[in-house]
């Protein structure tokens, strides 16, 4: 098995599930299909659970642990094969790797089939970087972007360091540095439905740091900051737009005649 950091990890499998997110379900279906042709494409064969709903965050950070752990249990047991299980989300990963096992720490058996599913759990960008070693070809114009990683994906999965190795392979892409770049969008879950105002204040600090950067649009692999961002842009009448970073890598990487 490879190591990064104090992570261990394994060799290239031939199967993977994908946990594709209910709000890449619901709002971005492009970006789970653009994550399974990124997969397919090294050789990997991706199985998708139709059952599978959310990962139970949005209970869980709003004080909710019971109605958390009745979502955690519906999806601990959709992926019985010993495959990977890629999340294109970085806080939903983190739910399911870091907090499943918690839920369930008073349930022995439970507790026990947590901790097995979230040593399978990897980030999309974590495993295209480290399970799969994928080396990128850019086939797009010139271009200069900004990262926005969520705050779970930066303190728990420490995925903004895996998108931007993966964008750094992209010759073509210049990566833009802006301010308030590890600070919270203000999306939160429901935290932006609860506390709107400071939601709004917290994305208009970001989208002011993006739009300060000079970069042409900005790529996110969790789609609610995305979301967030977007609508803050759109209500402000920016041009600027966000991208999930599984789509902007399929569409920089793949020929221009395939594209969409």
């Amino acid at each position: 098995m490879a190591e990064a950091g104090s992570r261990q990890y394994p060799a290239k499998p031939a199967r993977v599930y994908l946990f594709g997110t209910c709000l890449i379900d619901l709002f971005r279906p492009d970006a789970g299909l653009d994550a399974v042709r990124l997969i397919e494409r090294e050789g990997v064969e991706v199985a998708y659970p139709a059952d599978q709903t959310c990962c139970g965050q949005p209970a869980h950070s709003s004080g909710f642990p019971e109605q958390a752990r009745a979502v955690a249990l519906a999806q601990l047991r959709l992926f019985p094969e010993p495959w990977p299980v890629i999340v294109p989300s970085g806080s939903c990963a983190g739910m399911m790797r870091h907090h499943y096992p918690k839920i369930f720490a008073d349930d022995p058996a439970l507790l026990r089939e947590a901790e097995a599913l979230a040593e399978r759990v990897f980030e999309l960008t974590e495993f295209l970087c480290h399970v799969l070693r994928v080396r990128l070809s850019d086939r797009g114009t010139p271009t200069r972007v900004a990262l926005h990683t969520s705050c779970a994906a930066r303190r728990e999965m420490g995925t903004h360091l895996h998108a931007r190795e993966l964008l750094e392979q992209l010759a073509g892409v210049e990566l833009a540095v802006h301010a308030h770049e590890a600070e919270c969008c203000g999306f939160g879950g429901t935290f932006s439905l609860r506390h709107p105002a400071i939601s709004s204040a917290m994305a208009a600090d970001k989208v002011e740091a993006l739009l300060a950067s000079g970069a042409e649009c900005f790529v996110s692999a969790d789609c609610g900051c995305m979301l967030n961002l977007d609508h803050t842009l759109e209500r402000r009448g920016d041009r600027l737009c966000g991208e999930h970073l599984a789509s902007f890598l399929w569409r920089r990487t793949t020929a221009h005649e395939e594209q969409r």
